[in-house]
Order: C-alpha cells, then sequence, then structure tokens
C-alpha cells in the first residue's frame, strides 16, 4: 500500500539552470575557480544519467561501502517512549562509519574523469575527511585535509585514521578554529592548485553543483528507505528526523520523500548551551540570508555581515552556514527546522546507548532527542524514520571527558 500523495511541486527541477534553490544557492567565487566549476558540473551532467557512471557508482556502493544499509526497528525505544513506532536508517554501518562515504564515492568518481591527481577535503568531526582520505588511498591520489585545530584535539581518533590512510591533516588555527575556517583554508588551497586538485566537498554546501551533487550522491539514504519502509510496514512513514549541519544527510534523507505530501520532515539544528544564551548554531533561529563558501543561504552573522562564531559539543554541526536547498525548503514550510542543546543529545547518546545497544554519533544525537519529543506527541500505528548517520566511537574521548574520564 502506498498512500502518499504527490505535491505540486516538482523538487526535482531545482537547483534551476543557475544553481538556484528559490533566491539561495548560486555561485560566488573567485574567477579564478569559473572554470573548474564549469568543468565540473558539464562532468557531472554529462555522467548523472549515464548507466555505466551509475553502474560504477551503485557497484561500489554495494561492495565498497556495503550497501544497502539497514532500516532498523528500534522495539524497545519505541515502547519506552509510548508513541510512534521508531525506525533508524543505520548509516553507521556503512564503511567508515558514516553516511559521508556515499558522497565521496561519487565525487572519487568524477575526480578520476577530470584526471586530477590530488583531492583536498574540509571537515568537522572527521568522517568526511575519513572518507575522503579513504577514497584516495584506494584511488592512489595524493590527499590533504583541512581540519580546525579545535576540532582536531575533539576528533583525535579519526584523525589518526586520516593519517593512517595516508592523508596530510592540516591543522587550521585561524578564527574559531572549526569547520568554517577549515573550509576557507580549503577553498584556498583549490583557488591556487585548481589544475591538478579536485576538491571533495562534504556537505551539500558551496558553490553550485556542489550543493546538487551532493545531494544526488547521498539521496540514496531516501531512496532505500523510503522502499524499506512499504516492505517492511507496508505504508510511507508519518515523519523523517534528520540532524542539520551543512545538512548532506538531512538531505540525502528527505529529497527523494519531498514530493510525499503525507510525510513531514524534521531537521534538527545544534542548539549548543541554548539558543538564549548565543552560543549555538541555529541558522534559522538567529541567522539571516548572506554569501559564505561560494553559495547564498542563512548563515549566523552580525549587522556589519561579519560571521558570528558557533557552539555546539557536536564537530559536525558547528557550522555557520546551511546547505542553500536547507534556506529554500525552510521558506516555503516543506521541513521544520527545530533546535537540541547539547545536554539533550548527550541525554540521547547514552539512552540510545543503554536501550538498543547501539551507541549514535553526537550529531545523530540530536536527531535522536528530536525525536524523543516527537514520538510521544504521536500514535502508535505511525511511523517515524530517523537517520542516525554516524557511530558515535569517535566521539568517546569528548564524552569521558564531559564525565571527568581520561582514556
Amino acid at each position: 500500500m502506498n498512500d502518499s500523495k504527490t505535491s505540486t511541486v516538482d523538487y526535482s527541477s531545482f537547483p534551476d539552470a543557475k544553481g538556484h534553490f528559490g533566491p539561495y544557492g548560486g555561485r560566488f567565487v573567485s574567477e579564478t575557480l569559473i572554470h573548474a566549476l564549469d568543468e565540473l558540473e558539464t562532468i557531472y551532467n554529462n555522467l548523472k544519467d549515464d548507466p555505466s557512471f551509475q553502474a560504477e557508482f551503485d557497484k561500489d556502493l554495494a561492495h565498497y561501502v556495503g550497501r544497502p544499509s539497514p532500516l532498523y526497528f528500534a522495539e524497545r525505544w519505541s515502547r519506552e517512549l509510548g508513541g510512534a513506532q521508531i525506525f533508524l536508517k543505520r548509516e553507521d554501518l556503512n564503511h567508515t562509519g558514516a553516511h559521508k562515504v556515499n558522497n565521496t564515492i561519487g565525487q572519487a568518481l568524477l575526480a578520476k574523469f577530470t584526471g586530477k591527481s590530488r583531492v583536498i577535503a574540509e571537515t568537522g568531526a572527521g568522517q568526511h575527511g575519513v572518507a575522503t582520505a579513504t577514497v584516495a588511498a584506494r584511488l592512489g591520489l595524493k590527499c590533504r585535509v583541512y581540519m580546525g585545530s579545535e576540532d582536531i584535539k575533539r576528533q583525535a581518533l579519526n584523525v589518526y585514521r586520516m593519517k593512517l590512510l595516508g592523508a596530510e591533516v592540516f591543522s587550521v588555527t585561524s578564527g574559531s578554529r572549526t569547520l568554517k575556517d577549515a573550509m576557507n583554508e580549503a577553498m584556498r588551497d583549490w583557488a591556487t592548485n585548481v589544475d591538478d586538485t579536485f576538491y571533495i566537498i562534504g556537505t551539500a554546501a558551496g558553490p553550485h553543483p556542489y550543493p546538487q551533487l551532493v545531494r544526488d550522491f547521498q539521496s540514496i539514504i531516501g531512496r532505500e528507505a523510503r522502499q524499506q519502509c512499504l516492505d517492511q510496514t507496508g505504508k510511507l512513514p508519518d515523519a523523517l528526523v534528520a540532524c542539520v549541519g551543512g545538512g548532506s544527510n538531512a538531505i540525502g534523507l528527505f529529497h527523494p520523500m519531498l514530493g510525499d505530501e503525507s510525510v513531514k520532515m524534521y531537521g534538527v539544528e545544534a542548539g549548543g548551551l541554548g539558543v538564549e544564551s548565543g552560543s549555538h548554531a541555529t541558522r534559522f533561529y538567529q541567522g539571516v540570508p548572506g554569501v559564505l563558501h561560494g553559495n547564498r543561504t542563512y548563515l549566523m552573522q552580525d549587522t556589519n555581515g561579519q560571521i558570528i562564531e558557533t557552539h555546539s559539543v557536536s564537530a559536525g554541526l558547528d557550522y555557520p552556514g546551511v546547505g542553500p536547498q536547507h534556506s529554500w525548503l525552510h521558506d516555503i514550510g516543506r521541513v521544520n527546522y527545530v533546535s537540541i542543546t547539547d545536554q539533550e543529545a548527550l541525554t540521547s547518546f547514552r539512552e540510545l546507548t543503554l536501550i538498543e545497544g547501539i551507541m549514535p554519533a553526537l550529531e545523530s544525537s540530536h536527531a535522536m532527542a528530536y525525536v524523543k519529543k516527537l514520538a510521544p506527541t504521536m500514535s502508535k500505528d505511525q511511523i517515524i524514520i530517523a537517520n542516525l548517520s554516524g557511530r558515535g566511537d569517535k566521539d568517546i574521548h569528548t564524552v569521558a571527558a564531559i564525565d571527568g574520564i581520561t582514556i
């Protein structure tokens, strides 16, 4: 049974020919990068519907990444919360431990077609850096990963993993020493070395065509979840929940079901120490549209257009901007964007670990914390799918430090 009603909006027609989602997106970069972006757009448009390219992508997802990832019924947690049935899309079971590898597999194939010998990336939580280092090792490419020095401290395990994979991890000490500053440095590197370097952007942001191609590569999450839900329950989910930093895991889950009007969607931002504290990363609560990292989108900025420092216990959500498609979906009301504090996320990290034996990444713990609020408001015959975008092994040092434990 499929009880979906189709939306009158054709979401597949966005971005438009100039890379815009409504007033958001576009391409705001130096002239040096225009040729590289034109080249990438042409290659992607030629390959995205090419059967041989899609077959190679699907083969890698199946035999290297380990897809399809399961859709797991969290029976005990559902019973504990006393409302909707909760299903978890287990992206944490992918090779490298997060959804990030779906995108890096796709972009690595594009790098191969462009003939570039070097790849660069930026990373916050380290999962995109690990995924990029992994595909670079597999293809024999030189790899440099930019990472804020604050995030290097928080994600020491992933830094070591990248180095074992042969990547150079470049510590960024400017600004807040987090993801924003790492992306600044990666953009500078790309502008300097564009002839031999492919920039693997990790989230659905940046100049066109990156928001589109990252979304398309991550949409495997939503396509699988939609079909798995129909197979397991006979109907579509009533609600989708995913955390939103730049927003790649969320748009990957949401995009294939945007046209299904009955499916409500919730993107969960980092409320940090609380939205009233000023120490958070809730772009849709405090942000206003502006330009950063090559695209127009909602940003945390002051009245002079200067970026405001953000805060989250989760390195992957500690970013002042958000993918442009999310900004558009917010404005038209298709997705509800909410926030969860550090403390609420940490509580859900511990509860899911104890109740289901699944340790979520701190990013994913924000989504789990919102599920905890949403599920009791729904009936027992309704279904929530929450994206478990990564596993929490990488965050053990952060959680242990909060508990006063030295590992």
